[in-house]
């Protein structure tokens, strides 16, 4: 895990005339999986402004702590995963937020199957 900045800056306010970033973190959520003997993980992705990859994943750290212990009656647990993307520009229409290269010796079918499609994903389906 990176060491954070020495004056990290608050979460309340962005940091003047920095960059963007898109911080994913890794979330184990408190509410039970749809199938017996699972758990259920939540990825999410924040827009931090910050003076560098450092500072945006003190700040996207700090907030993923909050977050999830922010639900009542929930044990979410923040799992200590982080990645982070520096934008390019700022956010707007079609802007990239993220992106992530990955190797791998699967095809487009079987990699799509295997990395967003495993089927026990909570997401909505569109035609």
């Amino acid at each position: 895990m990176n060491q954070p900045p020495a004056n990290p800056p608050s979460l309340a306010q962005s940091e003047p005339d920095s960059d963007w970033y898109c911080v994913r973190c890794v979330f184990q959520m408190g509410a039970p999986a749809r199938q017996e003997g699972h758990f259920l993980y939540e990825e999410r992705l924040i827009l931090v402004q910050a003076s560098s990859f450092e500072a945006a994943i003190a700040l996207a750290e700090r907030e993923a702590e909050e977050y999830a212990s922010g639900i009542e009656d929930s044990h979410d647990e923040y799992l200590g995963m982080v990645q982070a993307f520096h934008l390019f520009s700022d956010p707007g229409h079609l802007a990239e937020v993220f992106s992530l290269l990955r190797e791998s010796p699967l095809g487009p079918d079987d990699y799509l199957a295997r990395h967003f499609s495993a089927g026990t994903e909570h997401q909505q389906l569109t035609e």
